[in-house]
């Protein structure tokens, strides 16, 4: 093998000999090894390990069906992150091991630990547990953080239209907190949709933020028409972004929030002018109720049960109104996932044969189609189906 232009260096020096030598053994054989892998590469593993393990230095209860979660390394390092990423949390929950994506609402200007923001949801296996039962000194593994819902200096603008509802407001805080905290110049105008006063997240801190800094703009938008609030009320309409937000067109939105919401305010967008690649989106988690979702089967109520035969080798159940990533988790089978929204495509398996519902959303390649790739999170079984993982 010939030798690299580090090695024939060495190999002219007084001992030089002696110490490729040494070199070589202490590659295979030490505790210590000397990587042969490309130095960046080695960086970069260190900068971003797969996995992170938390454990909770504290919990705050926000009084509105919501606590916010402080994580410190277990380690002591926590990478650096996108404002507006999300970690993916895994527990074991009654024996079934699941996970749940969470957008960390703290700055990434700081990283003596994160915080996420958990809300309660109808029937929500975790957040229930995360809210009823997590408690400081509790410890955590998650992958590191991860998703493109955040500021691209390339191709986005300094001006920011903000659309939250609901949780969706956790992303765009850790987005103001970075450019308020550390002066950068962007330009931001936040519209938040709640139901009601009492049930918005941040309502206070938004409000202060907005009276203190020129830069940020702070709306909360009530939909309850009994809701006691003198502010703007209804939905966040075509008709309400020009009216707070007159600049609309110089800005690049961001919609963070529940679906139904998510894709209205795309509707109220697009009546707007706004081209598609000025608007970004952040997903979280499979439908509520998928049976409402347009191309449903007419035929199917959603309670069907229906066979997952796995490898060849193992059946199981899938109910037809559940992903088949929870039937797979629901019996113990570990899938590899990260936002469990049909974007990062770790959770694919093939489909072998059987029917499958795709919820909209799913980002598959061609190569998915081709060879017949479905994103587990967001495929719903409408017949027996066959799979390989």
């Amino acid at each position: 093998m010939a030798k690299t232009i580090k090695e024939t260096l060495l190999g002219t020096l007084v001992h030089g000999e002696e110490i490729l030598q040494e070199i070589d053994i202490l590659r295979t054989i030490s505790e210590d090894k000397i990587s042969s892998e490309d130095p960046a590469t080695v960086r970069l593993k260190g900068l971003h390990p797969k996995e992170l393990h938390f454990v909770v230095s504290a919990v705050y209860d926000t009084g509105k069906n919501a606590k916010i979660f402080r994580l410190s390394s277990k380690d002591g390092y926590l990478p650096p992150f996108e404002a507006g990423q999300y970690l993916n949390i895994f527990t074991e929950i009654d024996g079934v091991r699941t996970s749940r994506p969470y957008s960390i609402s703290s700055s990434p200007r700081q990283r003596a630990y994160y915080e996420i923001t958990v809300a309660r949801t109808v029937n929500g296996f975790v957040s229930d547990y995360m809210l009823d039962h997590v408690k400081t000194g509790d410890e955590f593994t998650a992958s590191r953080p991860a998703g493109v819902f955040h500021y691209q200096p390339v191709f986005h603008s300094k001006k920011m239209l903000m659309l939250g509802g609901g949780s969706g407001i956790t992303p765009f805080m850790s987005m103001i907190r970075e450019v308020l905290e550390a002066g950068l110049d962007r330009d931001m105008i936040l519209l938040y949709g709640c139901r009601n006063a009492e049930a918005a997240l941040f309502h206070d801190q938004l409000t202060s933020l907005s009276e203190t800094f020129s830069n940020f703009k702070y709306y909360l938008v009530v939909s309850d028409e009994d809701a006691i609030w003198d502010g703007e009320r209804g939905f966040i309409t075509a008709e309400r972004i020009k009216k707070l937000c007159p600049d609309y067109l110089e800005r690049t939105a961001y919609i963070c929030g529940p679906e139904i919401m998510n894709q209205f305010c795309v509707d109220q967008l697009h009546e707007l002018g706004f081209a598609q690649k000025n608007i970004r989106r952040e997903m979280f988690g499979a439908a509520k109720d998928i049976t409402k979702e347009v191309g449903w089967p007419a035929d199917l109520t959603g309670s069907e049960v229906f066979k997952i035969t796995i490898n060849n080798e193992q059946v199981i159940e899938g109910r037809a109104n559940e992903p088949v990533l929870t039937a797979l988790e629901r019996s113990g089978i570990r899938v590899n996932v990260c936002c469990r929204s049909g974007e990062c495509s770790l959770c694919r398996v093939q489909l072998v044969s059987g029917k499958v519902f795709l919820s909209k959303g799913m980002m598959l390649r061609k190569a998915d189609e081709k060879y017949g790739y479905i994103h587990s999170c967001k495929s719903y079984p409408i017949s027996d189906i066959s799979i390989l993982l």
